[in-house]
């Protein structure tokens, strides 16, 4: 995908995203075809044990998004890019703030702003649909269970925390920028 290419796609997954999730409701199709695949598969997991099939599918995941990043960007420009920033902020503790080499330091930092955005973000491509189906799917099955985590986190939260947690582990072995 070319340098241009790269926000397009993400617009468009996004656009696709947020259209999928407001006819959910509207459109059986969609609603009916997701149930099918995730009824039998991570309902049964969630019937079997809510804690533990929740955690199996937040482990699943996050292994899922972190090898869609790890695959779908450019690990080593990022790493250069990263270094390089880190190098010119140490510089940067050296100097005045205000000074003129701090403001030229600072421009040049932020330079990198927008080309590392745009590799970061090309897994949002790949992934923004599957996420908003799984998470359409979340809210129906959980509006039904009426089930707290631990007696107080909804299935959104108990998720958020365990991905955060998965994935800073598997980032580290998979060693994922």
């Amino acid at each position: 995908m070319n340098e241009k290419g790269s926000f397009r796609g993400i617009f468009i997954a996004m656009i696709a995203s947020l259209l999928i999730a407001s006819f959910w409701n509207s459109l059986p199709v969609i609603k009916n075809s997701v149930n099918a695949i995730l009824n039998p598969s991570a309902g049964a997991l969630l019937n079997w044990n809510l804690i533990y099939g929740m955690t199996i599918l937040t482990l699943i995941l996050s292994l899922f998004m972190t090898l869609v990043q790890k695959y779908t960007t450019d690990q080593k420009t990022l790493r250069e890019m990263k270094a390089e920033q880190k190098e010119m902020q140490q510089q940067m503790k050296k100097l005045e703030v205000g000074s003129k080499e701090y403001t030229e330091l600072s421009m040049k930092s932020m330079k990198f702003m927008g080309p590392m955005l745009k590799l970061s973000m090309r897994p949002i491509i790949y992934t923004a649909i599957p996420i908003i189906l799984l998470f359409r799917w979340f809210v129906d099955y959980f509006k039904l269970v009426d089930f707290k985590f631990f007696g107080l986190l909804n299935w959104f939260w108990f998720y958020l925390i365990g991905s955060i947690i998965f994935s800073s582990i598997l980032r580290k072995i998979l060693k994922v920028v």
